[in-house]
């Protein structure tokens, strides 16, 4: 058999093999055919090996290409078979050497290039697969030629998209221009227009994937979460409810809609969160997610109780403390909550809400001086509203500053305007009594 007509009987396998699988054609890269390059003279037992390639039987085929290259140790195309061998067999380590070792005897090979790079890639290493990725995208792929270099350039754009998107939108096309745009490509189109702000640009793409394919979940939960960024709550729901008729069980679907729900207080949030929590226990994100909708709807000890469970994993999240500091706070536990908060504010001072909790529970059980330094932190990350210029008025009094005191006071009253009666009837008194 042609070494042409296996590589392109590999392709279909690999793409047939992601499909069974359900997986997103790209997946089907993780483990990349080789390429087509011209015909070359082989020997009779490479081409025994790549027949025995054709139809998998992996044994067999390291078998002969172990015994050809102890004797043509520096063999470029059985270097590289030996590599997708192994490759295909989750032999990374061993995969790696092998291409590295093609593309020392051959250091124009495509196949190899491309390969090191996607297996580097997969393995967490773009900083190293990059460049292999590059200088495949500047060789000759041979007779596999312009799809295959296309694949090369797609390989890279999925590189550069986590550090570059004008690079990867350059890359990505590039790859366009060698072959036809495919589903995944417009997803790809989506999600770099995300990650650059152009939010329309993204959505007109991921109504296009819709319009070929109204069952795609990626292009559901992508327009989704980009309708919910811009709080179109009502069309969001529309469509999450209709793309869970296509896949009802999907989690991320579900927990977009739970999510869409409990933003538009919908009791249904609840228990839709519920059952998906049943079903995903481990999942941290719906477990958050059913913590504040169990807070919103007044279960404090029940939301609380899940926020302990994920701060046992993650001891150190502060957005994690900060919930459970507000959940101690409505169950009416103030000197454990400012420990919380405290421990919040100190591991991420960029958190107002840590210094909002702090600043409450500190005048709430009677630290005045905590109060003001912690109002002080919080002013520097957001304004001042009623709420924060009672807490500063109210400490500063317990301090006896009554310049300072009289002076919150006022702007309180000022920013309260009959919303907070209790309290404006409070801050009154106490001007009548500083102000004499």
């Amino acid at each position: 058999m042609h070494r042409p007509v296996l590589l392109l009987l590999l392709v279909a396998s690999l793409f047939a093999a992601a499909a069974a699988q359900g997986q997103a054609p790209g997946a089907a890269l993780s483990k990349q055919e080789p390429a087509a390059r011209p015909q070359e003279p082989v020997s009779g037992e490479v081409a025994e090996a790549e027949s025995a390639i054709a139809n998998t039987d992996w044994k067999t085929a390291e078998s002969k290409l172990d015994s050809w290259l102890a004797a043509h140790p520096h063999d470029a195309r059985a270097l590289f078979d030996a590599g997708y061998v192994a490759d295909v067999q989750n032999r990374s380590d061993d995969a790696a050497s092998l291409y590295r070792r093609a593309i020392q005897a051959d250091p124009d090979s495509f196949d190899a290039h491309l390969l090191l790079g996607i297996l580097l890639a997969r393995e967490g290493k773009p900083e190293e697969a990059r460049p292999e990725l590059a200088r495949a995208t500047q060789l000759d792929p041979g007779e596999g030629g312009a799809e295959l270099k296309a694949r090369a350039w797609r390989a890279l754009a999925r590189i550069d998209r986590d550090s570059n998107s004008a690079e990867a939108s350059n890359d990505l096309l590039e790859a366009l221009k060698l072959s036809p745009e495919t589903t995944e490509d417009t997803l790809m189109a989506a999600d770099l227009a995300v990650r650059a702000g152009q939010l329309d640009a993204a959505e007109a793409e991921y109504r296009r994937v819709l319009a070929r394919d109204p069952g795609s979940q990626t292009a559901n939960a992508g327009l989704a979460q980009l309708l919910i960024r811009k709080k179109q709550y009502s069309e969001a729901e529309t469509l999450l409810r209709a793309a869970l008729q296509h896949a009802p069980d999907d989690p991320t679907l579900t927990a977009q809609l739970a999510g869409v729900l409990a933003a538009e207080d919908k009791a249904e949030a609840l228990p839709l969160l519920q059952k998906l929590h049943e079903q995903h226990p481990a999942d941290s994100a719906i477990t958050r997610m059913l913590a504040e909708v169990l807070a919103d709807a007044g279960d404090y000890a029940g939301a609380d109780e899940l926020d302990v469970k994920l701060l046992a994993a993650s001891p150190n999240d502060s957005a994690l403390l900060v919930a459970h500091g507000q959940n101690l706070v409505r169950q009416l536990k103030l000197a454990e909550a400012y420990g919380v908060f405290d421990k919040a504010a100190q591991l991420d001072p960029s958190s107002a809400d840590a210094w909002s909790g702090l600043a409450f529970t500190a005048s709430r059980i009677g630290k005045p001086q905590t109060t003001l330094h912690a109002l002080t932190m919080r002013s520097r990350l957001q304004p001042e509203n009623a709420s924060t210029y009672f807490l500063w008025a109210t400490a500063y009094d317990s301090l006896h500053e009554r310049a300072q005191a009289a002076a919150y006071y006022h702007h309180f009253l000022d920013a309260a305007n009959g919303k907070f009666p209790t309290q404006e009837w409070q801050a009154k008194q106490r001007l009548q009594i500083l102000e004499k």
